[in-house]
């Protein structure tokens, strides 16, 4: 039977948790069983408990009037909606169709939009823009109180785009540590964390500066740094700050990814399921770190199931790491649910399509899953073609100094030797041994990343399985 209230709870159920904690400090209802409702919500997001039901006894009115004050609310903190809203408004100015309702927002704005605000360069291009508008129409009152705002904040505005710059550039040294083509990138962590905490700076470019940050710890494995900047943004969204659904999702991503890196399983799952709740620009790369938290957690049709329902969201992509790292994870479901056949062949033909791309984006992981599927259908000879054709022991071998490397593919080509006959039991043991017993002992989650591959290909062979002590278990 259909709730008379279906379409509340679904709307209920779109919220996340950091939109409703914001919506219950800021409420004062005189009326109790809206407030009743809202905490009734918020009890529910904090522990992903879909199809949960709402007092049908209560007024549907006040689920109608709850529903457009949290709209309303939420709308009016949202950095994204004021961002195209100056996008609209710089249209408008640029063809003259500027409405005067619109230009009455734009004034009003002058006293709304300071230094720290969130988009305050952004605002402080368009009056730039609006000045010339206003002068060429002789609007003294009006350009004299716009060109007041300029000048009274032109300082913080050449800092902001300053500092703007010097991120791009910690971008491009981040970005090529990560792709192996920069050594050390290091040296920017101080610098992005005073950015960070400036309380005084545009409130996009501190935050442009923690993704940075968060990129550039990930890459070094140094995931401890991350847990205070991370809680510092709990507080502030909750205080409804830097708020869109789109900076939630990302917020959300991050968490998962600190906690995966902990081995916190569960926690990390709860913060990725809430990173897709809205498909964004990067609503791939976001499936593709929930995926890998599901078949952790041995989840194996549940992240099949994801994969399936994002398929069509990656073949639009134009983003050829996330689109290479999805094809990875979908093969890795396709093999924990022992769908071997299928795996291969999604890796044959996506292989074929975008070989170039694989090779320049995401080798290690697309190669390390593809053996893998081969090494379940006992194709050890492709595997062998493969690594002579891509050169791929040459790669990994200069790819050991990556802070996040797996000695996957050395380990899977050795098993394809002893598949062959070419080695014998002991010399494949004491290999994996040596290999396991190399790797730092800090990261529980690498650890399992690789056995998880590697151990149902022994026990299959009737070899055992390795243990995170590196020890053969027969």
């Amino acid at each position: 039977m259909r709730s008379k209230l279906q379409k509340f709870s679904q709307f209920a159920e779109s919220l996340l948790p950091h939109e409703v904690a914001y919506l219950l400090s800021i409420e004062n209802f005189e009326d109790a069983e809206r407030l009743q409702i809202l905490r009734r919500i918020d009890g529910f997001v904090r522990k992903m408990n879909p199809g949960h039901s709402y007092d049908e006894a209560i007024d549907k009115r006040k689920y109608s009037h709850l529903k457009n004050w949290i709209e309303t609310r939420l709308e009016g903190i949202d950095v994204d909606v004021q961002f195209e809203w100056m996008s609209d408004m710089e249209r408008e100015i640029m063809t003259d169709s500027i409405q005067p309702s619109g230009e009455k927002r734009l004034l009003k704005a002058l006293k709304q939009y300071t230094p720290s605000s969130f988009y305050f360069t952004r605002f402080y291009d368009l009056l730039k823009m609006y000045r010339h508008f206003l002068l060429i129409r002789m609007r003294y009152n009006d350009h004299a109180l716009v060109e007041a705002y300029l000048q009274e904040n032109q300082e913080d505005y050449d800092r902001n785009v300053q500092i703007l710059e010097k991120l791009h550039e910690a971008t491009g040294d981040i970005v090529h540590h990560y792709s192996g083509r920069k050594s050390e990138s290091h040296q920017w962590e101080r610098w992005l964390n005073s950015v960070f905490y400036d309380e005084a700076l545009d409130g996009s470019i501190r935050y442009m500066a923690f993704i940075r940050l968060a990129f550039m710890q990930f890459n070094y494995g140094n995931v401890d740094a991350l847990v205070e900047p991370l809680n510092y943004l709990d507080e502030a969204f909750q205080d409804g700050q830097y708020y869109s659904g789109r900076i939630l999702a990302n917020y959300y991503n991050t968490r998962l990814m600190l906690h995966s890196r902990f081995g916190e399983y569960q926690k990390a799952m709860f913060y990725g399921y809430l990173s897709i709740r809205n498909k964004t620009h990067d609503y791939i790369l976001y499936v593709n770190n929930l995926c890998a938290v599901l078949l952790r957690l041995g989840k194996n049709e549940e992240a099949l199931e994801l994969m399936k329902v994002a398929s069509p969201e990656m073949k639009n992509t134009k983003n050829y790491h996330n689109k290479i790292g999805f094809v990875a994870f979908y093969m890795e479901s396709l093999i924990k649910n022992d769908l071997f056949k299928n795996a291969e062949n999604y890796g044959n033909t996506y292989l074929k399509a975008f070989e170039n791309e694989i090779l320049q984006h995401r080798w290690h992981l697309f190669f390390s899953v593809y053996f893998e599927a081969l090494l379940h259908r006992n194709d050890f000879t492709k595997i062998f073609r493969l690594a002579r054709k891509y050169k791929l022991v040459e790669r990994d071998k200069a790819y050991e100094n990556k802070a996040n490397y797996l000695p996957t593919i050395p380990c899977l080509l050795e098993i394809a030797k002893y598949q062959s006959g070419s080695i014998r039991e002991k010399e494949l043991k004491q290999f994996l041994q040596t290999r396991l017993e190399l790797m730092p002992t800090a990261s529980t989650d690498r650890y399992v990343r690789l056995l998880s591959g590697i151990n149902p290909i022994l026990k299959k062979l009737g070899l055992g399985e390795l243990k995170m002590d590196a020890k053969m278990n027969i």
